[in-house]
């Protein structure tokens, strides 16, 4: 079993920065692309960010130079800095990771969330 916990959000005045985390542990052989997605309130959870286990990256199009992905694979934890936050990126930050287990088998997983606030 793995599990995905995500820190770092809170309560961040619009321009200013947060840097979410999210650590996994439990039976990991490696984990492949992980990704951060978010959800607003009556809104379909949107891919944020990803990146490779090679440190190959991909960013919403909206996210591009405010947004860097990042990971350390030798803790098995992700990234996500996030600068000149806009109101409109406040949402619930969801970390989700592809992970081989010690069986070869790729099962998929999600964090419980960490929410991001922007006031104007």
């Amino acid at each position: 079993q793995v599990q995905l916990v995500e820190s770092g959000g809170g309560l961040v005045q619009a321009g200013g920065s947060l840097r979410l985390s999210c650590a996994a542990s439990g039976t990991i052989f490696r984990i492949t692309t992980m990704t951060w997605f978010r959800q607003a309130p009556g809104k379909q959870r949107d891919l944020v960010a990803s990146i490779t286990s090679g440190g190959s990256t991909n960013y919403k199009d909206s996210v591009k130079g405010r947004f860097t992905i990042s990971r350390d694979n030798a803790k098995n934890t992700m990234y996500l800095q996030m600068n000149s936050l806009k109101p409109e990126y406040q949402a619930a930050y969801y970390c989700y990771a592809s992970v081989e287990g010690k069986c070869g088998k790729f099962l998929s997983y999600w964090g419980q969330g960490t929410q991001v606030t922007v006031s104007s």
